[in-house]
């Protein structure tokens, strides 16, 4: 959720600090802060609001101040404390001298602070990271040594963390340190970068190591040391050479920019014709065939499955259940569904014969990894599909399937989706032959159809100008109801969904046969209503549920793939997008529901990159 950015070489800091911030802004914060360390002291600059406030803000600092060459940043996403300058970070102890950065939750914040309190220590802030700052402090004055405070206190800390600490004591060094919430460290020449995003690190290097669970590093002018946080008071060093270790990210300053659009969330929409391509190049054979070289390893495990488990969170969980209605009907095994948030925690049933499938954009998403972490424990053979490469699901999973979509900025989930949607069909293809179950025929007409898809969607975008002359008509009303079946159910959810974190306005989506089950007592005159009435097996029964809407003085709008007299005489307005197969056909009817949603959420001027009380990636409970 937070962004974390830290710094120590020989650029101007204050330029290094805003600019990662800058490029973490996209994780949603509330406030944002910095702490260098000049003139043998640590200043703290923090202001709530956005960057740019805290950045006019440090435009008064004195040149000296500015030609510092370490120090920490954070935007802040409140959990603690209500967002205000005193509870941004960074937060520092008693006496100035430590400074500190943090992501994650103190679970036990509350008791540390009464024994602290109780010591003489005085708190500022409201909020569970500053007890860290003071435990620091209080462990140095009993061992004198830095490192070891920093080690001795984590080991009292309950909860998740990803940190970066400064502190004058030891004033050529940051300490970082992670458990449970990503920490990545950039390899530059005689220069080092700590962030818990990869954005705010590209424009610096390219190099990068992930630090794992449980470790801790030193960053200093002579390079970078990992140590693992040991239960007792002293460290295990690693037996590793770090540059083992260095990973290369694979994208471009150029990907994170906005290209000329408004907005993240625009430029990501009408990348996904490229995104879609990206996710089955060199996937789909000439003859058909799927090849997905991530699962090789664990094919057998794969097709002997007693059951599939797919469990992620938001849009991904609506990808899973589009994948469950994908693999049930075309590989013929049997999928359940979960929240990982629920699933983590109701002691489930998983059999050392279960696969269990994690979907998760960013890699980092805190109750699917618990989740990935409880299915593994029970023997299941867990499955990672991600987003972005080297993070931590991708790590601890057995194996799995990167979807390419390339990096995805704005909150709400758009390109994401389409890609993981995308994975998840060539699985069920790969599947569905191996099985038996999908016949040769079938299975090249679909391999080759989604071939095409990024050319449909496409003309599914030329469709925007429209669209948004739909959104001017319902920009004011406060409800809305989404409804489809079948394959797309789950987009009538995903619509819904989208509509809601970016507009404010509340919006539920139904299986459509469900309406008359209690949604239909809210259809009145000022309910506007989005079906999705694709040409499928299902069709006629959903030209039925309009019906009954439009009994009741519903508005509806259609999203069909033929205009025909009944669609016409129903809906008022019609968005007509092209013909797919039944299990692709998601992958296009969710693109106008996000354009829908964006064009609302732009006309009643809400910051749809960063909506309010939301983060892109969710690394706490």
């Amino acid at each position: 959720m937070c962004g974390i950015i830290g710094y120590i070489g020989h650029r101007n800091i204050s330029d290094v600090l805003i600019n990662g911030l800058k490029r973490l802004e996209y994780r949603g914060y509330d406030s944002a802060g910095i702490a260098i360390f000049t003139d043998d002291k640590i200043y703290v600059y923090k202001k709530v609001g956005k960057v740019s406030t805290l950045e006019e803000e440090i435009k008064n600092f004195s040149s000296f101040e500015l030609n510092s060459k370490i120090g920490i940043a954070h935007t802040r996403w409140a959990t603690h404390g209500e967002p205000s300058d005193i509870n941004a970070h960074p937060h520092t102890d008693c006496s100035g001298k430590i400074a500190v950065v943090h992501n994650g939750i103190v679970e036990n914040y509350a008791t540390i602070k009464k024994k602290l309190e109780s010591l003489g220590h005085i708190f500022k802030s409201q909020t569970d990271t500053e007890v860290i700052a003071h435990l620091i402090e209080e462990f140095y004055n009993d061992t004198g040594n830095f490192e070891i405070s920093v080690q001795l206190a984590l080991s009292h800390i309950e909860g998740t963390y990803g940190l970066a600490i400064i502190s004058s004591i030891e004033p050529d060094k940051i300490i970082t340190a992670r458990k449970g919430s990503p920490i990545i460290i950039g390899i530059g020449d005689n220069e080092y970068v700590v962030a818990s995003d990869a954005s705010a690190i590209v424009g610096i290097t390219r190099n990068v190591i992930y630090l794992e669970d449980g470790e801790m590093a030193i960053l200093s002018k002579n390079g970078v040391k990992i140590k693992k946080i040991s239960e007792n008071t002293g460290f295990l060093y690693k037996d590793e050479v770090i540059e083992e270790r260095i990973h290369e990210l694979t994208f471009s300053l150029e990907e994170i920019e906005k290209g000329g659009f408004p907005h993240f969330m625009l430029k990501e929409i009408f990348e996904q014709p490229e995104s879609i391509q990206n996710s089955m190049r060199g996937r789909i054979s000439e003859d058909g065939n799927v090849k997905l070289g991530g699962l090789t390893s664990v094919m057998d495990k794969i097709l002997n499955a007693r059951r599939f488990i797919i469990t992620a969170c938001g849009t991904s969980w609506h990808a899973g259940l589009v994948g469950k209605y994908m693999i049930e009907q075309y590989a013929g095994i049997p999928v359940e569904v979960e929240y990982a948030s629920e699933f983590r925690y109701r002691n489930p049933v998983v059999f050392k014969d279960d696969v269990v499938w994690l979907i998760s954009q960013s890699g980092e998403t805190a109750d699917t990894l618990a989740a990935l972490r409880l299915a593994k424990e029970k023997g299941a053979t867990v499955l990672g599909i991600v987003n972005v490469v080297g993070s931590t699901i991708a790590r601890e999973s057995h194996a799995g399937v990167y979807i390419h979509a390339g990096p995805e900025i704005g909150v709400a989930s758009t390109k994401a989706f389409t890609s993981q949607l995308v994975v998840l069909s060539l699985i069920t293809l790969l599947l569905g032959r191996e099985k038996g179950v999908l016949d040769e025929k079938i299975s090249k007409e679909i391999a080759t159809e989604l071939k095409s898809l990024p050319e449909k969607v496409k003309k599914i975008l030329e469709l925007n100008d429209f669209i948004k002359t739909i959104a001017e008509k319902y920009k004011d009303h406060r409800n809305f109801l989404y409804l489809g079946r079948g394959f797309n159910y789950p987009v009538a959810l995903e619509g819904a969904l989208k509509l809601k974190e970016i507009s404010y306005i509340h919006a539920e989506g139904y299986p459509a046969a469900e309406m008359k089950h209690g949604p239909i007592a809210l259809i009145d005159e000022n309910m506007p209503v989005v079906f999705i009435a694709v040409k499928d097996n299902v069709y006629e029964k959903v030209l039925s549920n309009m019906e009954e809407v439009k009994a009741r003085r519903g508005k509806i709008i259609s999203v069909v793939t033929e205009v025909d007299e009944k669609v016409k005489k129903l809906s008022d307005h019609i968005i007509q997008i092209p013909q797919t197969f039944d299990l692709l056909m998601p992958i296009l009817t969710v693109i106008p529901l996000q354009l829908l949603a964006y064009h609302i959420a732009v006309l009643r001027g809400c910051d749809v990159d960063q909506p309010r009380n939301l983060a892109k990636s969710v690394t706490v409970e």
